[in-house]
Parts: structure tokens; C-alpha cells; sequence
């Protein structure tokens, strides 16, 4: 069961820090806790800016989900961008094509409980996670 749904474009950075307010308002109608709510706002932020950044835009879907034993809030990020060649070596620390960190995606996938990446070269990427109240 799913509700709560909300789409937002990600064309700039003011659309990134409103994906950010979207996550952080669901996050807290689903009852995540204080450490929860900063670690999936946090992901949200490093998915939509690497959208932003890598792929020129594009979108955000939140949504809260229910499946019969607790609420969560599901996120998913896609764009059209060139896609990544190699996903596991995008996934490792300290891997990066841009001058950041190399922590956005596998920093991700250790904020949140679940973590999905579907890319290949020239056919964008999309990026679903979730994280579980507790």
C-alpha cells in the first residue's frame, strides 16, 4: 500500500533543497525518528544534487509506504543522463568523474534500508531507496 505521492523536477539547485523540504516533511509524517529523518534527507540530497550535476536534471518521486508491518518513506531519482559505465565502481568509496568526494552513491545506500540502481551508458539512471520507521 502506498500513499502520499509527490513528483518534483530537478532543473536547479533550489528544486534540490525542495526535494529535501518534500523528504523531510513525509519523513516526519511517517514517524521516522530525529537520526532517521536526517539520514534519509541526506540521501535525498546526494541523489537529486547527482541528478542535477551528472545528468543536467531531473526527477524526484516521494511517496510514503505501507507494507502491513510499518510506514516508510520511498524515494526515486531519474534522469536521462549518460548513465553510469560501471555501477559497482560508482558504488565503492572514493570513486568519483566530478571533483566531489566519491561518497554520494554508496553514502546513500548506507542511510537507508533499502537501495535499488538501474543505469547503463547513454540510457540515464534511476535510483529508488527506502528507509523504515523503526
Amino acid at each position: 500500500m502506498t500513499g502520499g505521492g509527490h513528483e518534483l523536477p530537478i532543473t536547479s539547485n533550489a528544486d534540490v533543497v525542495a526535494v529535501r523540504q518534500r523528504v523531510r516533511a513525509l519523513a516526519v509524517d511517517v514517524g521516522l525518528s530525529l537520526v532517521d529523518q536526517t539520514k534519509v534527507v541526506t540521501a535525498a540530497s546526494e541523489l537529486a544534487r547527482n541528478a542535477l550535476v551528472y545528468a543536467g536534471g531531473g526527477r524526484a518521486s516521494v511517496e510514503i509506504v505501507d507494507n502491513g508491518l510499518r510506514r516508510g518513506l520511498r524515494l526515486s531519482f531519474a534522469d536521462e543522463g549518460p548513465g553510469i559505465p560501471d555501477v559497482e565502481q560508482a558504488l565503492t568509496d572514493g570513486w568519483t568523474t566530478g571533483s566531489g568526494l566519491g561518497l554520494g552513491l554508496g553514502g546513500s545506500r548506507r542511510l537507508v534500508d533499502e537501495f535499488e540502481l538501474t543505469s547503463a551508458p547513454g540510457k540515464g539512471t534511476t535510483v529508488t531507496v527506502t528507509k523504515w520507521a523503526r
